[in-house]
C-alpha cells in the first residue's frame, strides 16, 4: 500500500484521531513515566531553609548556619524544562504499508504521543524532517496549537527527495542545537547511505538520543507470486524478480536480516536506547518498556 495525497477533510480527520489517541495516552498511560524517563538538565539552587531531621548534612549551608548559629540547608530543584527534537524519516519507503497503516502514519502517531507527553511536562518540542537532506526544520515550541501543526505536517508534508541518509539529520541536530536535548530518531532505517554509526555515537554523547525503528511485516519476506516487477520507492529503480525462486527469497531474507542486525548493533555500540514497532503492532507497550528501562 502506497500513500496517496490526503484531501483536506481526510487530513483533518486523521489529525483529530491522532490527537485524541496521543493525548489520551500521554495523560492516562504515560503520566509520570515520561518525566522520570527523560530528566532535566540538572539541579538548580532553589532556597535555604532550616535543617530538619533526615536532611543530608552535605547540603548544609555553612555560611548561613554560622551567621544564625542554627543549621540551614540548601534546597535544590530539578531544571525540568527540556527541548525535545523529533527527527522523522520522510523518505519514499515510509509510504509503504501492507497491514493497518503505513510506516509514515505510524511515525506520526509515535511522534505525536511523544510530543503530547513532552508538553504535559512543560517541555518544548521541535522537529527535523529528513530524506537525504533536511526537508523541514520546525523550531521547538510548546502548546497544543504547535503540536497540532506538527502533526499536520507529519501527515501532509511532501518531501523533495526520496532517498535516505541518516547522517544528515544527526549532523544537522549537532550543528543546530548546542545545549543538550532529548532527540528521537524515528525511521525505518531502510537505506542509510554511508555508514552512520560514528555520527550516531557522536550525537549520543552530545544529546539524549533514542532510536525508534518502524517496519512492516509484509516487507520482511517476498511473497511467492512468480515473476513480479518491484519498485524501490527511494531510488526509483524497477526490476523484474522471480519471487518463486528459493535463491532470490534467501538473498532477500538475508538482506532484511542484515539491515535489522546493523541497526541493533549500531545502537548497542553507540549506547543508544532503541525500540522496534510494526505497522500492525502496538507501540504503547514498547514505549512503556523504553520508559521503564530509562527510569
Amino acid at each position: 500500500m502506497m500513500k496517496s495525497k490526503l484531501q483536506p477533510s481526510d487530513l483533518l480527520r486523521k489529525v483529530r484521531r491522532i490527537e485524541i489517541k496521543a493525548r489520551g495516552l500521554s495523560e492516562q498511560v504515560f503520566a509520570g513515566q515520561y518525566q522520570s524517563a527523560f530528566r532535566g538538565r540538572g539541579m538548580a539552587f532553589s532556597e535555604v531553609r532550616g535543617y530538619q531531621i533526615g536532611d543530608d548534612v552535605r547540603d548544609l549551608d555553612w555560611n548561613v548556619t554560622a551567621r544564625y548559629a542554627h543549621p540551614f540547608v540548601k534546597v535544590f530543584e530539578e531544571e525540568r524544562e527540556l527541548t525535545v527534537m523529533l527527527l522523522v524519516d520522510m523518505t519514499g519507503s515510509t509510504d509503504f504499508g501492507t497491514r493497518v497503516e503505513t510506516k509514515r502514519e505510524l511515525n506520526a502517531e509515535i511522534a505525536a504521543t511523544l510530543a503530547f507527553s513532552a508538553i504535559q511536562n512543560n517541555d518544548k518540542v521541535g522537529a527535523i524532517f529528513f530524506t537525504d537532506q533536511v526537508e523541514l526544520f520546525i523550531p521547538a515550541r510548546s502548546g497544543r496549537k504547535h503540536i497540532l501543526y506538527l502533526i499536520r505536517e507529519l501527515l501532509s508534508f511532501e518531501p523533495q527527495r526520496r532517498a535516505t541518509d541518516l547522517n544528515v539529520p544527526l549532523k544537522y541536530l549537532n550543528q543546530l542545537i548546542k545545549r543538550r536535548c532529548t532527540a528521537f530518531l524515528i525511521s525505518d532505517f531502510y537505506h542509510w547511505g554511508e555508514d552512520y554509526r560514528q555520527t550516531l555515537s557522536l550525537t549520543a554523547r552530545r544529546h539524549d538520543l533514542v532510536a525508534i525503528r518502524t517496519y512492516d511485516e509484509g516487507a520482511l519476506e517476498l511473497p511467492r507470486m512468480g515473476l513480479l516487477r518491484l519498485y524501490d520507492a527511494e531510488t526509483g529503480q524497477e526490476r523484474w524478480v522471480d519471487t518463486s525462486s528459493r535463491r532470490v527469497a534467501r538473498i532477500y531474507a538475508e538482506r532484511v536480516r542484515e539491515q535489522e542486525e546493523t541497526f541493533r548493533n549500531h545502537c548497542l555500540r553507540s549506547g543508544v536506547d532503541h525500540i522496534e514497532v510494526a505497522t500492525d503492532g502496538d507501540y504503547v507497550p514498547e514505549l512503556i518498556k523504553l520508559f521503564g528501562r530509562r527510569s
